[in-house]
């Protein structure tokens, strides 16, 4: 059984998806806590294209 109706397996690849979003979040500036949006369907994509296109806040505050 599971976490009501997650089993064991989907939890451990919905973890492995997140962790390295985690650090790359946070090492952009941005909350961490955004990486969980990646679970959601099409809510991944537009987070995706939004960390790839958008002027990180950790390179903006390092600017000379």
């Amino acid at each position: 059984m599971g976490l009501g109706g997650i089993s064991l397996w989907q939890l451990l690849i919905i973890v492995a998806i997140i962790a390295p979003f985690w650090r790359i979040f946070s090492k952009a500036g941005y909350s961490p806590w955004l990486s969980l949006l990646l679970v959601l369907p099409l809510v991944n994509l537009v987070m995706l294209y939004f960390l790839a296109f958008s002027a990180w806040p950790a390179l903006r505050s390092s600017a000379p």
